[in-house]
């Protein structure tokens, strides 16, 4: 069964209530206001603390010392960002609940980062190959490398480097996008629009040639 994400808050009125009253404090100043703070980075190391813990398989070679560690920084970003955000915030959910998701998205990153720290992105000729054989069987080796064959001329093709560099990274090695990111001195949305304009060039190139793909490969989970 999927691990299922603790809510920010109980579902109650009351919790809707304090949830109301704690955006105001930190939209006010003094102590009222630096007491909400302290209350706002309770909140994100809470979720920092779950994420952390439901991608721990990814930090088997760290101490748990190291894992709340980690938590603490990204809830530290994430309370950064919150306050840098609070005039964004519109309503349409539960003010928790939407700081929830800033934990959870910082731990998310920094899990990612730390799990390939230190490790090389793979070359683009172990990419294919590994992707050849994966799960193939004596029967289907064929044609799926045969596939694979058209995939890749088409990829030589009407790639640039950089569009190829990021693609096979992404699909084929299963390089976090932030990661990947970070290597490349690029960011998220950046490499999103490589990603997006190299599928497209795939698409019609392979279309000219009566093959095809499928619309939405895998991404960044």
């Amino acid at each position: 069964m999927p691990t299922e994400i603790p809510r920010a808050q109980p579902d109650s009125a009351a919790a809707g209530e304090a949830s109301r009253q704690l955006h105001e404090r930190l939209l006010g100043g003094g102590r009222e206001r630096d007491a909400a703070v302290v209350e706002l980075h309770a909140l994100l190391l809470k979720a920092a603390r779950f994420e952390v813990e439901r991608r721990r398989g990814s930090l088997s070679h760290l101490r748990v010392g190291d894992r709340e560690d980690l938590a603490q920084q990204s809830a530290d970003d994430a309370l950064m960002a919150v306050l840098a955000k609070l005039g964004e915030f519109r309503g349409e959910s539960r003010f928790t609940t939407w700081v929830y998701k800033f934990g959870l998205l910082e731990a998310g990153v920094k899990v990612r980062r730390r799990a390939w720290q230190g490790r090389e992105i793979p070359i683009e000729e172990e990419a294919w190959a590994t992707l050849a054989d994966a799960g193939a069987t004596v029967a289907n080796r064929v044609e799926s490398r045969e596939l694979i064959g058209a995939l890749r001329g088409a990829i030589e093709r009407s790639l640039t480097a950089h569009q190829r560099e990021v693609l096979v990274a992404v699909a084929l090695n299963d390089v976090p996008i932030d990661v990947l990111a970070e290597r490349l001195g690029s960011n998220r949305g950046a490499l999103y629009k490589t990603l997006h304009d190299a599928r497209k060039r795939l698409r019609q190139d392979l279309a000219e040639r009566g093959l095809t793909i499928g619309e939405s490969p895998r991404e960044e989970r």
